[in-house]
């Protein structure tokens, strides 16, 4: 803050420069006025004189007159180049009362309504913290200085739960759900702080939340997650396993939290057997989507192309997102090339290729190297997802 204070302190005095200035010309503006009346003055006072000589026989009219003029050209001397005097109505308190207040009237302003909060707090986040207490902090002043900042709540909202505070982490989210909207993710997180806060009992406000979230979005991790939880207090084993198998089916392969959901339906379904119940065998699993495409260049194109152009050859759906499924990226150079798409490369973990019927296969040339245009292109005919046989898609019309 310190460069900052200074840039203002500099600022201010341009700005009483500005005040002050017309203050000191006019100080000299009165001088030079004060000067040329006493030069009226003395010349009053040698005309004075001369008629007094006069009437004395000192000196006669001829010499009256030449003493006259005499004393009006030094007048006329000593006045030459004075400016003409400045009619002001402000007084001569005006401008330095000014040149005190506004630097006050400014300074309390920016105070008031300034932003000095926010631009040390970009100044403390621009360094990483040095410990979960001084991040807490900082993101408490954020909230502070931002309160219709749902993003701010969020993250803070998450560090209470990382810190054991799933009271203060309740209120936040509730907060961050009044701002941002009931998104099931967010419903998802408050439920959960309020299970925790709760005191690990289940209440009716927790299981609305949890409706709420998995009614948008059957997939919502947190709740199912919650639920499963819950489930296993209450010894209802069987109900616990299939939230978390259904957790499970949503969690990327390498996500570390597998594990531990692995071992809680290991304990689960151990209880439920020594219990003197049988697990239900949970649903077969769709089998992996795995598409083989091979990719060429139409020949009259050859000729219009560059070896490091990019190629991207993705699969998206025919009826559903338009974002891709699954993707790969290459170059003219390695044209021809046979690219395998699945599960695996899917972009984001529930947008599979197994999730949907139908799909349909696109390579694009892009010589800027943009996914989403390009020079050219190549579309297949709509195929079941689950398609074994070896495609082929040939790149030879304009992009449009």
């Amino acid at each position: 803050m310190i460069d900052f204070w200074l840039a203002a302190g500099l600022l201010l005095l341009v700005a009483l420069s500005f005040l002050l200035i017309p203050v000191l010309r006019s100080r000299r503006a009165q001088l030079e006025e004060d000067r040329t009346a006493l030069n009226v003055a003395l010349y009053q006072e040698r005309v004075a004189e001369l008629q007094v000589q006069q009437q004395e026989g000192v000196l006669d009219a001829a010499q009256m007159d030449a003493g006259r003029a005499e004393a009006a050209r030094e007048l006329l001397a000593d006045t030459e180049g004075v400016a003409a005097p400045r009619v002001t109505r402000l007084g001569k308190a005006a401008p330095l009362l000014a040149a005190i207040l506004v630097p006050v009237l400014g300074l309390g302003l920016y105070l008031h309504f300034g932003a000095s909060d926010k631009v040390e707090l970009t100044r403390e986040f621009a360094q990483a913290p040095q410990s979960m207490e001084q991040m807490t902090r900082r993101l408490e002043r954020a909230v502070a200085a931002q309160p219709d900042s749902a993003e701010a709540l969020y993250f803070l909202g998450r560090t209470y739960m990382t810190q054991d505070r799933p009271a203060d982490a309740a209120k936040i989210f509730e907060r961050t759900v009044n701002l941002a909207g009931r998104q099931p993710e967010l419903l998802g997180q408050w439920a959960q702080a309020q299970y925790f806060a709760d005191g690990k009992k289940w209440s009716d406000k927790v299981q609305a939340l949890t409706d709420e979230a998995l009614k948008a979005d059957p997939k919502e991790v947190t709740s199912l997650g919650l639920l499963g939880i819950a489930a296993f207090e209450g010894q209802r084993y069987q109900e616990a396993i299939d939230y978390w198998n259904r957790l499970l089916e949503q969690l990327p392969p390498d996500d570390q939290s597998r594990i531990a959901l692995q071992g809680g339906i290991t304990r689960a379904s151990e209880k439920l057997v020594a219990s003197g119940g049988k697990v239900a065998q949970a649903p077969a699993a769709k089998p992996a989507a795995l598409l083989k495409v091979r990719v060429d260049l139409a020949a009259d194109l050859k000729a219009k192309v560059q070896p490091g152009d990019s190629v991207f050859i993705f699969a998206r759906a025919t009826s559903g997102p338009p974002a891709p499924l699954a993707a790969k990226r290459l170059t003219v150079a390695d044209l021809p090339a046979t690219v395998e798409l699945g599960d695996g490369d899917a972009m984001m973990p529930q947008l599979k290729l197994s999730n949907f019927p139908e799909v349909q296969l696109v390579a694009r040339i892009s010589r800027a190297g943009q996914p989403t245009a390009g020079e050219w292109i190549g579309r297949s005919q709509p195929l079941a997802s689950s398609t074994t046989a070896p495609q082929q898609v040939t790149i030879d019309s304009p992009d449009k």
